[in-house]
């Protein structure tokens, strides 16, 4: 069994990287070997997928022109700054109700209101949260990260969102980058570039939360600040002012791509059995009723022009 699950394991990692499967595929393929087979990798499989995915949106930052990344941050500042007040209020609000213990509602609220896994890692060792709580509060945003890589798609399909409305959709409402790019991958090129510039701006809000968190909470932790945000802009550099690089720069969006396929693999396959047990049902319901909250609200005002790229 373990045998099967090895050859398994790099066989579809093989087939992400060669381009025979599209993100929602490779991610469910992920979700289905953790469900099904006891990982052989896991500790390592989860800080490749972590380093991985900065590398990918580095190299996509290739693809991406930087007056429309100084545009993302401009544009969204103010409904950002109100969307992530509004799912803090929200999340916590939810939190109480529900009697989620510890520091787990705050995480689920953080990773929600900003770009998940990576919130929840800066946030997690300011309020000097334990193992349980951060295992919970990770396996909550990663599971919703799951459905909504496979839901949002379809829904903005069905709805006829532009790719621009869906790109900033899913920059808002879906929790992690590596699911916003491979959600807005699937959409369109449009959507895409303007999902990952939005998201990746979203993101640097992880800062001045991270430095209220660490205020109010009188911490001395040491604040993580995303620096592959910074190598992101500086590839965007490259790209918009070099002409003459655009071939290779092409070849390194590309290669990003199919990175994030399998960065997407690599998550699912962290999705175990045990993980759903220690999530539980109140940081499920926490986390699921605000992710709603916050997709509904931010799809009902792109809808009606509030909010707009």
């Amino acid at each position: 069994m373990v045998l099967l699950a090895r050859i398994l394991f790099f066989l579809v990692l093989i087939f992400c990287f060669a381009g025979f499967l599209s993100p929602p595929v490779a991610l469910t393929a992920g979700i289905l070997f953790g469900l099904s087979f006891k990982h052989p990798y896991l500790p390592a499989t989860r800080l490749a997928a972590r380093f991985l995915l900065q590398v990918c949106v580095v190299a996509l930052g290739f693809g991406m022109n930087l007056h429309e990344v100084l545009k993302a941050g401009r544009s969204g500042f103010i409904y950002t700054a109100l969307g992530i007040s509004f799912a803090i209020a929200a999340g916590l609000g939810l939190g109480t109700i529900l009697q989620v213990r510890g520091n787990s509602s705050f995480l689920i609220t953080t990773g929600t209101a900003i770009c998940g896994g990576s919130a929840i890692a800066a946030i997690g060792p300011i309020l000097h949260a334990d193992g349980d709580e951060m295992a919970v509060s990770l396996g909550t945003v990663f599971i919703l990260n799951s459905v909504a890589l496979l839901l949002f798609p379809p829904v903005g399909s069905a709805l006829h969102l532009s790719q621009s409305q869906f790109g900033l959709w899913a920059a808002l409402a879906i929790h992690d980058t590596s699911s916003v790019v491979g959600a807005a991958s699937k959409y369109g090129p449009e959507a895409l570039i303007i999902g990952t510039t939005v998201k990746l701006a979203r993101a640097l809000w992880i800062v001045p939360l991270a430095l209220a968190t660490a205020g109010i909470k009188h911490s001395r932790t040491r604040i993580q600040f995303p620096w592959f945000i910074l190598f992101f802009c500086l590839a965007a550099v490259l790209h918009t002012y070099f002409p003459a690089m655009n071939h290779t720069s092409s070849s390194v969006f590309s290669l990003g791509r199919l990175g994030l396929t399998a960065t997407l693999f690599l998550i699912g396959t962290g999705i175990s059995r045990t993980t759903l047990v220690e999530v539980g049902w109140r940081p499920m319901l926490q986390g699921l009723l605000l992710w709603a909250a916050v997709g509904i609200t931010s799809l009902y005002l792109i809808r009606i022009g509030w909010i707009a790229f």
